[in-house]
C-alpha cells in the first residue's frame, strides 16, 4: 500500500509540474500576442510600424512578439470591441470613439493624458482629391455646391475621417456665413445633397473614387489622398482647401482586456513607440503629419503647412462631446440636412 501510495503521489507531483509549465508556455504565448483594433486608412501606416516594432521589442525583451492587425469604419470598430472585440490597444479615428469604448469600463478614464499630445501621436486633416487637371476647376469649399459636381465621402454615423470630412466643411461654413446657423446649415443641404454614395469607410469611399471612377471630388484624409497619388500619379491631384480640421486620430490601451491578457506592458510599450523618432518617421513617410515638430519640417515639402487648420476644441465646436450631441446624434444637424437618395 505505501508503494503504491508513493507511486501515486509522485504522479500527481510530476502532471502539477507539467501541468504549470504548459500554463507558463501558454501565458508566454498570451503575452506575446496583441491585438490592434484601427480604422479604414492605417493599414500601410501600420504595416510598417508592426515590423519596426517587432524589432524594436526583440532587441529590448529578446522576445518574438505577434501583432494581429483589424480595420473598417472607426466608430464600426469602437462597437466591435464594446461587443466583444479582444484589442489590447485601440488606434482609432477621433476621441470620441475612444470615449465611447472608456464609458462601457474597458478603459480607464485618464486615457487621454497617458500619451503625449492628448493621446495622438500623429494628426492629419481634411483635403480634396480631384481627377489629374482637375477639369471641374474645383478650388475650395464653395465649389462643392455647385450643381454640376458629384462628391464621395463616408458616413458620419459609421465612420471617424467622415466626421472629420463634415466638421471642415462646417468650419468654411461658419466663416462664409459669419456663423448664421441656418445658411450654415443650408451649405451643408447642398453639400450632401451632392454626394454621390456615401460609403461606410474611408477606405471604402477612396475605392469608390479612384478604382471605380465615381464621383468628381473625394473629401479626404490627407494621407488617403496622398497615397492615391502615390499609387496612380498621372490620374489624381490633390487640392487644398482654404480652411480645413486638425484630424487627431486617438490611441490607448484597452486596460481590461490588456489585463486579462497579461500583455499591459507590451501594449504600453507598442502606444509609447509610436512617439519615437523611427515611428514619427514611418508616419510622415506614409503620409501621416508627426507630432514631433523637428521630424515634421523635415517633410515640409510633402504637407502643406499653410492651410488654416481649425481644432475640435475651437468655441465653434467645443469638443467632441458637444458636437456629438449637436450634429450627429439620432435628430442632430447630420440628419436634418441629409437626404437619402
Amino acid at each position: 500500500m505505501n508503494k503504491k501510495f508513493i507511486l501515486f503521489a509522485i504522479f500527481i507531483i510530476i502532471s502539477s509540474v507539467l501541468a504549470g509549465c504548459k500554463s507558463d508556455e501558454q501565458s508566454a504565448s498570451s503575452n506575446n500576442q496583441l491585438i490592434n483594433v484601427s480604422y479604414d486608412p492605417t493599414r500601410e501606416l501600420y504595416a510598417a510600424y508592426n515590423a519596426a516594432f517587432i524589432k524594436h521589442w526583440q532587441e529590448k525583451t529578446g522576445q518574438a512578439v505577434t501583432i494581429t492587425q483589424s480595420h473598417g469604419g472607426s466608430g464600426a470598430q469602437a462597437r466591435s470591441v464594446i461587443e466583444g472585440n479582444d484589442a489590447d490597444v485601440v488606434t482609432l479615428a477621433l476621441e470620441y470613439d475612444i470615449t465611447a469604448i472608456e464609458k462601457t469600463g474597458l478603459i480607464k478614464k485618464d486615457w487621454l493624458s497617458s500619451f503625449p499630445h492628448d493621446s495622438s501621436p500623429y494628426t492629419s486633416t481634411i483635403v480634396f482629391l480631384v481627377r489629374k487637371g482637375n477639369p471641374k476647376n474645383i478650388k475650395d469649399w464653395n465649389d462643392l455646391i455647385r450643381p454640376d459636381i458629384s462628391i464621395i465621402t463616408p458616413n458620419p454615423k459609421t465612420s471617424g475621417g467622415a466626421r472629420w470630412n463634415y466638421l471642415a466643411a462646417w468650419a468654411y461654413a461658419n466663416n462664409a456665413y459669419q456663423g448664421n446657423e441656418e445658411q450654415m446649415k443650408k451649405y451643408m443641404k447642398k453639400l450632401f445633397n451632392n454626394v454621390l454614395v456615401l460609403d461606410s469607410g474611408a477606405r471604402g469611399a477612396t475605392t469608390t473614387f479612384v478604382e471605380n471612377g465615381q464621383g468628381d471630388v473625394l473629401l479626404a484624409w490627407e494621407n488617403e489622398a496622398y497615397l492615391s497619388l502615390k499609387e496612380h500619379p498621372d490620374e489624381f491631384q490633390i487640392v487644398s482647401p482654404s480652411i480645413s480640421i486638425l484630424a487627431q486620430p486617438s490611441v490607448a490601451v484597452v486596460d481590461k482586456i490588456a489585463d486579462e491578457h497579461g500583455t499591459r506592458k507590451l501594449a504600453e510599450e507598442y502606444l509609447n513607440y509610436l512617439y519615437s523618432p523611427e515611428a514619427q518617421k514611418i508616419a510622415a513617410d506614409n503620409f501621416y503629419r508627426p507630432t514631433d515638430e523637428n521630424i515634421l519640417k523635415q517633410y515640409a515639402n510633402t504637407f502643406d503647412l499653410n492651410i488654416k487648420l481649425v481644432t475640435i476644441n475651437d468655441p465653434l465646436f467645443g469638443g467632441w462631446n458637444k458636437v456629438q450631441e449637436t450634429h450627429f446624434k439620432d435628430g442632430g444637424i447630420f440628419d436634418q440636412i441629409y437626404q437619402k437618395k
